[in-house]
């Protein structure tokens, strides 16, 4: 597994972006992305966004500790863990949040809450309990614009969260 400090690195070799992250953190990168309008800076690929961290995951550009993975999703460890078991569900086509999603993609999210209750049980999270969590919007705390849903547990979850 890597550390925090090896991904800031990887990204601080990145042309184009280097200085941002190094003087406001790698949150502000994915806003920056995320409000940008279509032709000044989000290239789309096919069903993949070029400078979206979790696309280039999928494509196997950045390393990750995946977990699991089928010809729909992609679940690997967070590395901003916030839980003893943090891991992140995303759909290998890019979607940048729950309110982009339409009536076709109903079996897609489907699939991302059943991948969520596999992978639970695979971390033996399923007696004791675990949170599915995604975020929506800067404002809820999304820092990385491609939809992704957090699945913790390993320890007692307050109420209410955040």
């Amino acid at each position: 597994m890597y550390s925090g400090c090896e991904f800031f690195f990887f990204f601080q070799a990145e042309d184009g972006i280097r200085d941002l992250v190094r003087s406001r953190g790698l949150g502000d990168v994915y806003k920056r992305q995320a409000s940008e309008s279509p032709g000044s800076g989000l290239r789309l690929r096919g069903d993949r966004v070029d400078n979206c961290i979790f696309c280039r995951i999928v494509e196997g550009g950045i390393p990750a500790k995946i977990v699991y993975q089928d010809d729909q999703v992609l679940a690997f460890d967070d590395i901003n863990a916030q839980a003893p078991v943090h891991i992140l569900v995303i759909p290998k086509r890019h979607v940048a949040a729950v309110q982009d999603c339409r009536e076709r993609d109903q079996p897609l999210l489907g699939h991302l809450l059943l991948t969520c209750s596999k992978i639970a049980g695979m971390k033996n999270l399923a007696e004791s309990g675990y949170r599915i969590v995604t975020n929506t919007g800067a404002e809820s705390g999304q820092t990385v614009f491609h939809l992704h849903l957090h699945v913790l547990g390993g320890r007692h979850m307050a109420w209410p969260p955040g």
